[in-house]
């Protein structure tokens, strides 16, 4: 991704579920403004949902979100991934979330509630099978979604020390290690039960940690001990205002790099929340409609927001406020049953 001139251009890879009328891994150009343009889109797995770019900007990696799920590599040399290998199953069903740990690819497989480890090489290639599954026990109140374990979400904590899973079917963030590649649980938080806890950012200071609850729109504010890779609720917050007890299905959830806002976006109420952040915890100060319909990611790049809106096919991006952080819309552009979207 070098333009003439040897400028790095810069790029974002947007992901889409194919079994919906998605292209695969979209490429946008990003211009200077923010604005994205579609290139092209390769088609490489099934319903590759959510992705992950290599710390070198080289290999993008891609979930295939699948009833047998796989992961797969890419190699990011022009303006199309091309496939570096072949896809490698990750032993769990429904893969929706991925980051790299440790020299490894770890997965979150909501359908069977585990998360594995697959082996980076050197050159950025995928082993060619898992070298190890965590398998998630436990349920909820809430029978319909709670019968059993659903991983939603794997991360690094931001010392890179911790690999933090978030379950919506156990009500519970699990605090990880790798050990002889097998991700193994350091320690378990419980939350509120038949919350939900569904994605989780980390506040730039890296001492709170912020978990958005699908089951029951709230988000539960952590403490967060990288020390001994501990987590500490302290307070619960409503998403939106009057917020209901179910059926709002929040998505997506990210800090501003500067740690002054907290946004979330709402799929069943197609809108995005601004939180101003405080001592501890959260303050909702307003939302604004996400720009499309059902916006199943959030991220942000260079002080804008992106939304993936899985059901309208597009993504929108907004500039914050820098006094309130409200996000004002500045522009869209149309892929079908987008899911997520990372830059490089």
């Amino acid at each position: 991704m070098v333009a003439d001139g040897g400028k790095r251009q810069r790029r974002a890879f947007i992901g889409s579920f194919t079994a919906a009328g998605g292209p695969g891994i979209v490429t946008a150009a990003v211009a200077d403004t923010g604005a994205l343009t579609v290139l092209n889109s390769v088609n490489g797995v099934p319903d590759p949902s959510c992705l992950a770019l290599s710390p070198t900007r080289d290999t993008l990696y891609a979930v295939s979100e699948t009833a047998r799920g796989a992961v797969a590599a890419y190699r990011v040399t022009g303006d199309r991934p091309e496939p570096a290998g072949p896809p490698v199953p990750v032993e769990g069903d429904e893969p929706t979330h991925l980051s790299l740990f440790d020299g490894h690819v770890l997965t979150a497989n909501y359908g069977s509630g585990s998360v594995t480890a697959v082996p980076v090489r050197a050159d950025g290639t995928l082993a060619r099978s898992a070298s190890g599954v965590l398998r998630h026990t436990g349920s909820g109140p809430n029978t319909p979604r709670q019968q059993g374990p659903h991983a939603h979400q794997v991360q690094p904590d931001p010392s890179g020390r911790w690999a933090v899973s978030v379950d919506l079917g156990t009500d519970s963030v699990r605090v990880c290690t790798l050990t002889d590649g097998a991700p193994a649980v350091h320690r378990e938080t419980a939350l509120r039960p038949g919350s939900g806890p569904r994605h989780l950012a980390f506040h730039p200071d890296g001492c709170h940690a912020y978990v958005l609850n699908e089951l029951t729109p709230t988000v539960t504010v952590c403490r967060w001990h990288a020390a001994d890779g501990s987590l500490e609720p302290l307070t619960e917050i409503a998403v939106l205002p009057g917020a209901p007890a179910g059926d709002a299905y929040p998505s997506g959830i990210v800090a501003s790099p500067d740690g002054r806002f907290v946004w979330t976006a709402t799929r069943g109420e197609d809108v995005l929340s601004v939180f101003a952040v405080e001592p501890d915890g959260l303050r909702l100060t307003g939302t604004v409609p996400c720009g499309g319909h059902w916006p199943r990611a959030l991220a942000e790049y260079r002080g804008l927001l992106y939304t993936a809106n899985e059901r309208s096919g597009n993504v929108t991006w907004f500039t914050a406020d820098p006094d309130t952080g409200l996000p004002r819309r500045q522009g869209s552009v149309r892929v079908p049953a987008a899911s997520c979207v990372v830059f490089g």
